[in-house]
């Protein structure tokens, strides 16, 4: 019989949704929390990992202004939403989950708020295969979801400008705008250097902010929008269902499409089989790079070994 020295008990009931934000990956908050979790960090000190703002900074906004149309922006808007990072895209329950939701808000005519900067860049290309064998790359490209590459993109930092009359509402109020994606780092300006609050969810929740455009709306009790009748749309309404999620992974996601796809892996780029490189029996390190340095502890290493000394 087995002798355990303690116990864990988990009760599933009160297991929920959650992020991770705005400014490190280990603080945690409640999908329910999220509202006043934000408005909390709006006025903490800095000190505390807050953005120390009071009076009548706190009202500030921004215009966006595009196409003729215009609107305003406060703290909290989401200017960046990514399905990204190679950890989270390797879990299919989410992906397909975030195409279900996708679906789900598209059929009903949500859209994506229009000061939001979506992409999709997937860890490996059979995740694109498998939404496009569901039937889902065309529901997230409707909600502006498009594949933009495959590999590191926002999570470190690839994001790319945010576009211009976005950057220049976000300046002109001085704003706390925040990013929601699916990656697994979140400091500070990390993501995107007009963005200072960032958070870090599921595939699927990052579509929900896409829709509500902000970290001030609480996705619990508040609509992400309006169907085409102008009935209140929340995100319960358009959640995918376990079974829903199960049934779309068992009919789409084949053995052979992760076969067919790593099998040929040194022969399916031809840009990158013609890249030039230096061979030889050590890596040649270069100085300005910002991806591998050389470590310093071997920098002038000799091969001779000194004697063991008193430390």
């Amino acid at each position: 019989v087995p002798n355990y020295t303690k116990s864990l008990h988990l009760d599933l009931a009160n297991v929920e949704s959650s992020l991770a934000g705005p400014k490190r990956p280990q603080d945690r908050i409640a999908l329910s929390q999220m509202k006043p979790a934000f408005d909390v960090t709006l006025r903490a000190p800095i000190s505390e990992r807050g953005f120390g703002l009071e009076g009548d900074a706190l009202d500030r906004t921004g215009r966006v202004v595009n196409n003729g149309h215009s609107s305003d922006i406060g703290h909290g808007a989401v200017v960046i939403a990514a399905i990204t990072s190679c950890t989270n895209t390797s879990n299919p329950s989410v992906m397909i989950a975030a195409g279900i939701l996708a679906r789900n808000a598209a059929a009903k005519g949500l859209t994506v708020k229009p000061h939001v900067k979506t992409s999709l860049a997937p860890g490996s290309r059979v995740v694109a295969d498998y939404l496009d064998a569901a039937g889902l790359t065309d529901s997230l490209e409707t909600l502006g979801f498009h594949v933009v590459g495959y590999g590191c993109t926002t999570c470190i930092g690839n994001s790319g400008p945010l576009p211009p009359a976005v950057a220049s509402a976000v300046q002109e109020g001085d704003l706390v705008a925040s990013a929601v994606l699916s990656g697994n780092r979140n400091f500070e300006g990390r993501v995107n250097p007009l963005v200072k609050a960032n958070y870090l969810a599921s595939p699927p929740l990052v579509v929900a902010y896409a829709l509500a455009g902000s970290t001030t709306v609480d996705l619990i009790n508040e609509p992400l929008g309006s169907d085409q009748d102008g009935n209140d749309v929340f995100l319960k309404d358009i959640w995918p269902t376990h079974e829903e999620v199960r049934q779309v992974i068992g009919d789409s996601i084949k053995p052979e499409m992760y076969a067919d796809r790593y099998g040929n892996a040194f022969d399916s780029n031809e840009k990158w089989n013609q890249i030039s490189i230096t061979e030889g029996d050590l890596y040649a390190w270069s100085e300005v790079s910002t991806y591998i340095q050389e470590p310093p502890f071997m920098v002038g290493l000799s091969e001779d070994v000194d004697a063991i000394k008193p430390i």
